[in-house]
């Protein structure tokens, strides 16, 4: 499919049809497609921001569209669009497996509410790769039922920076397994990288590697380890990690966090409760493509 030119959606909220309220260009149960184009695909999500509750806590809740929405598909590829203004989510995959998305720009303001750029869920064999993405909420989200994963060379910012979830909503079960971040910049974002849960007790996250990661924190916290009383947070590996506060000194923050860091690691993770260095965990390496752009500062989770 090739997508040239700017498709714009419909500005006014009442102009969609409620019975598909979440929908606008949906593609579902498809093999082999290739999307690719230096098209735009423009949300006119200006009007639905407004109203959202997020903006006036006494506007109803919407249910917002996605932009463009990739379903129950396998062996996709995306290459050279742009995505941008999304009533809410810009770019949801869901459902698929073996997807490469490269070159893409995804695009809204940062004060737009519910717009993440690109959304992963239960989709495995994801490759993410040399891409500037700028939203009013995560860059990239990673959720329930979702495996290797792997992102490289990616832009981010404006936004809320790159996640996994969040998981575990209403007591339901949450897995994201092999997700790997390489070369990375974050720029003027609220967070870095986050694991995102809706539950304090039995969500276990383990075997989470933060390496060659450098930067700045408006946070005083620039690192927080916040885990389950009930399940703590286990095998949680840094080494070469640099923070410096922006308007001050940084620390650590933990609770129920268990791990250990090696080379240079700043702030401090003596809060840390466990120092098993005798412990060995080797991220997935990602193979892509050598970066034809300026190189990047390398980060990986």
């Amino acid at each position: 499919m090739q997508i040239d030119g700017t498709i714009v959606a419909p500005d006014e909220p009442a102009s969609w049809d409620p019975n598909y309220a979440r929908l606008w260009l949906h593609f579902s149960k498809l093999n082999g497609i290739i999307f690719q184009g230096n098209g735009v695909i423009d949300g006119s999500g200006s009007k639905w921001w407004a109203a959202s509750c997020k903006k006036n806590k006494s506007n109803r809740l919407m249910v917002l569209l996605q932009a463009l929405t990739i379903d129950s598909s396998t062996g996709v590829k995306v290459k050279g669009i742009t995505v941008q203004n999304s009533q809410q989510m810009n770019f949801v995959i869901t459902r698929c497996n073996s997807v490469r998305i490269s070159d893409v720009i995804i695009s809204s303001p940062g004060d737009s509410p519910n717009t993440d750029g690109i959304h992963i869920t239960e989709s495995t064999n994801v490759v993410l790769q040399d891409s500037k993405i700028g939203t009013g909420d995560d860059c990239v989200s990673i959720v329930n039922g979702s495996s290797n994963i792997k992102m490289k060379r990616i832009y981010c910012g404006p936004g809320h920076g790159i996640s996994i979830g969040s998981l575990g909503k209403d007591n339901s079960t949450g897995i994201v397994t092999k997700v790997v971040l390489d070369t990375a910049l974050l720029r003027e974002t609220t967070n870095g990288l986050r694991i995102k849960t809706w539950q304090t007790a039995a969500v276990e996250i383990s075997q989470i590697m933060y390496r060659n990661i450098s930067g700045t924190s408006k946070s005083p916290k620039a690192m927080k380890f916040s885990c389950s009383d009930t399940v703590p947070c286990s095998n949680i590996v840094l080494t070469n990690v640099n923070l410096e506060g922006k308007d001050g000194t940084v620390e650590t923050y933990c609770n129920s966090a268990q791990g250990f860091g090696y080379g240079i690691v700043h702030p401090s993770i003596d809060c840390l409760t466990s120092h098993d260095k005798d412990y060995t965990f080797t991220p997935d390496i990602i193979e892509v493509s050598e970066a034809t752009s300026q190189e990047i500062v390398h980060a990986e989770l």
